[in-house]
């Protein structure tokens, strides 16, 4: 670039001194100035166009990575919530046939929508794929090729010869009008890419009533506070009739008789609130008692297991049968896994893995995202009105050039 404006220079000064005396001179250095110089803009505006691609494609990747995490997201916790819910029908089965059956139901029906999940993030991540792919591809070509005929227009220019320099004017033009093809869909998507990142701002701000919320994969947030609240219900319950048969089985024991404070009795820590809301609050226990997943633990020293002979186990004070010790064990360890999972059926019903992944597209990638497309648009539109005053001036050039007879690198013609 700086070889060539110092060759430029070197051109018009010598032109301009051998020119002051003939008008028709004088306009051919202001021509050759002209381009010289829009020929210089267009580079630069290549350069710009280049570097903003570059830019852009990796932001744009950046978003779309963010935004199909989502997706993941429910797919890996549609997974997980399964692989629970596979464990405690098993479990339940010999106990509670019914409740195992409607396991079953569930899990297929949240195995169908995994696959479903699973293949809208497959099938758009490879359109959004091949979209940012295509976009970045057809700029540097339309880049490289500009660039290739701006270096054949100026030796063209140099050596005079006039059908190929008319041959280059009408590629440039084909090529221009690509330049303003290219310059509209930068604008649009510069206008979707703004769009956008407001939808999703205000869906991080209220996405109850927010136009994405028609759109996005979402339970409606009545039933899914309807749905948890009951949930949430029948664990509470759950545990009430549990801390209630702990203290009918310690007063059958004679361990004390004062009322529903029993010293020593053991009580099980519950998770939840009280009605009507059912919170879940994880680590709401108080001292002494102990989580659910330990009920088997504080029932093996009463478990009469089979082989042991029934008036040892009365010796020793094991008077719970296996089966009933194992029922416990079942009932036990579905509760705690119905715990465990219930984060992911709260996240999963409102929709929070979707907020979370806008939340980050919009703090971290959005406004990133919007300057680089910004840049790209603005360096497209220069780069299409270089290229068309750059073009006309190649024509007045070439009109100027026609018919006459030059020496090699002269901008002058022969005599």
């Amino acid at each position: 670039m700086l070889s060539g404006l110092g060759f430029g220079i070197f051109i018009l000064s010598k032109g301009a001194s051998s020119s002051s005396t003939d008008p028709s001179n004088l306009q051919r250095v202001i021509v050759i100035s002209l381009v010289l110089l829009l020929t210089l803009l267009a580079i630069v505006a290549s350069s710009c166009v280049l570097a903003a691609n570059q830019r852009s494609h990796h932001r744009m990747r950046r978003l779309k990575e963010t935004i199909l995490k989502a997706g993941q997201d429910a797919h890996r916790i549609i997974r997980r919530i399964i692989t629970t819910m596979t464990e405690m029908e098993y479990i339940l089965l010999p106990y509670e046939p019914v409740v195992s059956f409607q396991l079953n139901l569930t899990t297929h029906q949240l195995g169908k929508e995994s696959r479903v999940i699973q293949h809208f993030v497959q099938k758009n991540g490879h359109s959004i794929d091949l979209a940012i792919q295509t976009s970045y591809i057809a700029h540097i070509v339309i880049v490289a090729v500009n660039m290739v005929l701006l270096t054949g227009a100026i030796v063209l220019l140099l050596l005079h010869w006039h059908p190929g320099l008319v041959m280059i004017i009408l590629f440039c033009w084909i090529l221009t009008t690509l330049c303003w093809v290219i310059t509209g869909f930068d604008f649009f998507f510069h206008d979707f890419a703004k769009d956008t990142c407001s939808a999703f701002k205000d869906y991080v701000q209220n996405p109850k009533n927010n136009s994405l919320a028609t759109i996005l994969p979402c339970m409606d947030s009545s039933y899914s506070d309807q749905l948890m609240t009951e949930i949430g219900s029948t664990i509470h319950n759950f545990f009430a009739q549990l801390n209630a048969k702990s203290t009918e089985f310690y007063r059958s024991l004679g361990i004390s008789e004062l009322g529903d404070e029993l010293p020593g009795v053991m009580k099980i820590c519950e998770p939840f609130s009280g009605p009507p809301d059912y919170s879940y609050i994880p680590g709401n226990c108080s001292k002494g008692e102990i989580p659910v997943s330990s009920l088997p633990n504080v029932l093996a020293p009463f478990t009469c297991y089979r082989g042991n002979p029934p008036e040892k186990c009365k010796s020793e004070g094991k008077f719970l049968p296996e089966s009933t010790y194992y029922m416990a064990w079942a009932y036990s360890r579905s509760i705690q896994d119905l715990i465990n999972i219930y984060p992911d059926l709260k996240g999963l019903s409102e929709c929070s893995f979707v907020k979370d992944r806008f939340e980050e597209a919009v703090l971290h990638r959005c406004r990133p995202f919007r300057a680089s497309i910004r840049r790209l648009w603005s360096s497209m539109l220069a780069l299409s009105i270089v290229m068309v005053v750059l073009v006309l001036a190649w024509v007045v050039k070439a009109c100027q050039d026609r018919g006459r007879a030059f020496s090699r690198c002269s901008i002058f013609p022969n005599s």
